[in-house]
Parts: structure tokens; C-alpha cells; sequence
């Protein structure tokens, strides 16, 4: 893969007239989402996956899937999950996948009592297949997606490319929402989740993909912008996708966004040289400087009411009872369904059932941990142990993989707040599990041999 700059600034200027096209003839969304899978199956095929090919176009589908939802261009509510999966299994028809990646087969096997027991328990007036597939989908995708990267071994080249891909759809996100809503005042009405500041999607979603944004266009500006015209392009993109990210008044996938930042700086500064670690400062030192004024802005763009959102505040400046939208009481509800049943769980699917017979709410999880112990059990618990700390072992013999910490904060930290709504936190979980090289041994060895 030969990185062809004046090819990248015309994909992203490409990607900004896409969000054009379909604002004017929506139906051109629907055009856009079929030649994903069309365009990703050629490449793959095309070239074999010699160069993880399909980890690009799975990135870049689930980049893409707010802005498909969001301008209903998708066939399928989940259909980016299953093509996550499409392609990583395709791309696995070429390059196999790694032995010791049995672990995540373990991790699967866990919840299959738990898929049992839903489909034996749940009500009759409930679609058994449809449920049972809204809560284990995203696992099976984390499945197949780490089974292909377990080890997989990628250089920096491959991975500026995987976030770059992550980047392109993003672009397209940010024209279409500037052009949803061109005037922020006017929408801003209180301190709830805007609708309208998120292009009439959810806003919880909307600020969890923009929150991968704003790591995705940092770690662009920092480590790939090799001429100042990308330096300045990069720049202005983080502080677009900040903005658009706090004005969703949705406040997980911001606060998701500067955690992974956060310990990317640290990571950076800690294997740094003397000399890296002054430029790191001052990166650091910029970075609050803008984020301050980009944090000034949007406070005088919402009337203050931004400020009331994040200190916890309805839009009269009165403190609310509840801090995190009613995710709380859910939480603990499954809580409770752990507690009642430890070791094998009340079925998947069925805590929503159970959660309206107990409370009489009607709510989906928001928190896949909880959602993990209250309909799998112990089986459940040790399915986590295996996501937990499987990164975190393989991060002693990957030193080199920078973004391994931050990829898997954002898994942690949007499965906590967002549960596994998108394909995004599955996906960016296996991320983790990559062997990252700054050389290419391969290459090296074919130089050496010549």
C-alpha cells in the first residue's frame, strides 16, 4: 500500500461531496451503502488480503454506519455487523488466522447456556430469534473480528491506513450534520440529548462514533501528517468533530474521545526520547489550549446550556437527581437478575421482559457488562475475564502497538455507556489484540536477500 497523498485529499473531498449528495437526493444513501460491500468484496478478492485489506474496508463500515443510519441507507438496522463479519471471515479465506486465537473461541462457547435458556424462557409474544439477536450479535462480531487479529502482525503504514479508513466516513458525518443543522442556537432548547444537533439520530450513538473521531483525527495530526497542509487539515477536522461531538449533548462518546487522547499522550510521552517528550508537552500543552477554546465556543453557541449538561444541571440550572439519564436503575435491575441467578443467568434477551415485569420500565441495556452477568451468569463472568485481560497480557510483548490502550478504553468505556449498539466497540476491541512493527520484517528480509 503506497501512501499517495494527493489520492488521500481527494477521497476526503470526495467524501465531503458524497454528504452533499445525499442531503439533496437521500436515496442516494441507500446507492452508497449497497457499493460498500460491493467495492470491499473486489478489493478483497482483488488482492488477496495481502495487506489486511479487509480490516480497512471492515473499518471503514463501521465508520460508516451512523451516517447509513442516520440517513436510513442501510438495508438492515445491524447491517454493518454482519459485514464486519463478511469480511473478516473473507479476508480469513486468504490469510488464515492465528492458533492461539482459540481463547476467543472459549469466549463464545461461554454464552451459548445463555442463548439456550433464552430461547426456552422468553414470552410468547416475543420474537425469539429477534431478540436473541439484538444482545449476541455484537459479541459474535467481536468474536470473528478478534479471531482475525489476534497476533495478526501489521506495520504503522498498515495501521495509518486502518485509521484513515475509520477517518473517511467521518468526514461525510460532520458535512451532513453541519448541513442538518447549520445554526446550533437555534436547536439548543435545554440540557437534554439534541436530536437535532445529531441529524435526527440518536444522539448517544452519533457522540460515540464522533468521540472515535476526535482520537482518529488526533492521532492523524500527531503521527501521520507529513506536510503541513495535512497538519493544518487534520487540525481543523479535530476541532470540527469536537464541537459537533459536545454539541450532541450526549456526553459518553466525548468523554470517550478525550480518555483515549489522554492516554495516547501518556503512552507517547512514557517511551519517548528526551527530546520526543519536549514536543510532547507542548502537544499537550496545545491540545488544552484548543480544547479550551473549542470548550468557549460551544458554550456560547448552546446559551450555556452545555455547561449545565455537563456539570449535571436541567436547563434552569437545577442539579437533577440523576446523573446518567436513567442508566443507573437499568443497571442495577440486571444487577439484581445476576444476583437472583448466578450461575446460569436469565437467558439472552430476556432482561428486558424481566426489567418491565419487575419495574414496569421498557428499556433496552445500556451497559453490556451488566447486561453480560444478569443473562449469562457466571458463564458471563468468565467471558469478561477473557476480554478484559487477554489485551492487556498480549501488551507486555506489544510494546509497539501505541494505541492499544486507547482501542481498548474505547471498547470499555462505550460498552458502558452505549452497550454494543454499534459494530464500532467490537471491532475496535480486536484492535487491540494486532502485532504491531514499526519495520516490516518481510520487507526487510526480501532487501536483505537482494
Amino acid at each position: 500500500m503506497k501512501n499517495n497523498k494527493p489520492t488521500y485529499l481527494l477521497i476526503l473531498v470526495i467524501h465531503v461531496l458524497l454528504a452533499f449528495a445525499i442531503y439533496t437526493i437521500p436515496f442516494i444513501s441507500k446507492i452508497y451503502g449497497l457499493l460498500i460491500p460491493f467495492f470491499g468484496t473486489i478489493l478483497i478478492i482483488n488482492t488477496k488480503n495481502r495487506n489486511n485489506e479487509a480490516l480497512l474496508v471492515a473499518a471503514y463500515v463501521i465508520s460508516s454506519e451512523v451516517l447509513l443510519r442516520m440517513t436510513e441507507g442501510n438495508i438492515a438496522h445491524e447491517i454493518a455487523k454482519y459485514e464486519v463479519i463478511y469480511f473478516l471471515i473473507l479476508g480469513m479465506l486468504y490469510s488464515g488466522t492465528s492458533k492461539n486465537s482459540l481463547i476467543y473461541t472459549l469466549f463464545i462457547l461461554l454464552l451459548i447456556p445463555g442463548i439456550y435458556i433464552g430461547a426456552n424462557v422468553l414470552g410468547h409474544d416475543v420474537n425469539v430469534r429477534k431478540a436473541i439477536l439484538f444482545n449476541i450479535l455484537g459479541e459474535v462480531t467481536l468474536f470473528v473480528s478478534a479471531i482475525y487479529c489476534y497476533q495478526r502482525r501489521v506495520n504503522m503504514l498498515q495501521l495509518e491506513y486502518i485509521i484513515k479508513a475509520l477517518a473517511l466516513p467521518l468526514v461525510s458525518i460532520l458535512t451532513y450534520l453541519f448541513l442538518y443543522t447549520p445554526s446550533i442556537k437555534d436547536v439548543v432548547t435545554g440540557t437534554q440529548s439534541n436530536f437535532e444537533t445529531s441529524g435526527g439520530f440518536g444522539p448517544n450513538q452519533v457522540s460515540t462514533i464522533l468521540g472515535l473521531g476526535m482520537f482518529c483525527f488526533f492521532s492523524l495530526l500527531v503521527l501521520f501528517s507529513k506536510t503541513r497542509k495535512l497538519q493544518l487539515i487534520h487540525a481543523a477536522l479535530l476541532i470540527v468533530v469536537s464541537f459537533r461531538a459536545i454539541v450532541t449533548f450526549s456526553r459518553g462518546g466525548v468523554f470517550t474521545g478525550l480518555a483515549m487522547i489522554a492516554v495516547f499522550i501518556f503512552v507517547m510521552y512514557w517511551f519517548a526520547n528526551a527530546k520526543t517528550k519536549s514536543f510532547i508537552l507542548v502537544l499537550l500543552f496545545s491540545s488544552v489550549l484548543a480544547g479550551g477554546m473549542v470548550w468557549t465556543y460551544t458554550v456560547t453557541q448552546t446559551g450555556g446550556m452545555i455547561e449545565n449538561r455537563y456539570a449535571n444541571k436541567d436547563g434552569r440550572g437545577r442539579v437533577k437527581e440523576d446523573k446518567l439519564g436513567g442508566r443507573e436503575q437499568i443497571a442495577e435491575t440486571e444487577l439484581k437478575m445476576f444476583m437472583e441467578n448466578p450461575i446460569w443467568g436469565i437467558g439472552v434477551g430476556k432482561n428486558k421482559e424481566y426489567r418491565e415485569e419487575m419495574t414496569g420500565i421498557v428499556a433496552a441495556s445500556h451497559n453490556e457488562i451488566t447486561r453480560l452477568l444478569a443473562e449469562h451468569g457466571a458463564f458471563g463472568i468468565g467471558a469478561l475475564i477473557i476480554l478484559l485481560f487477554t489485551p492487556l497480557v498480549l501488551y507486555f510483548n506489544n510494546r509497539e502497538h501505541l494505541f492499544l490502550l486507547s482501542f481498548f478504553l474505547f471498547w470499555l468505556l462505550t460498552i458502558n455507556h452505549a452497550a454494543m449498539r454499534l459494530a464500532a466497540p467490537a471491532f475496535i476491541y480486536a484492535l487491540t489484540l494486532l502485532k504491531v512493527q514499526f519495520v516490516d520484517e518481510t520487507a526487510v528480509s526480501r532487501e536483505s536477500v537482494k
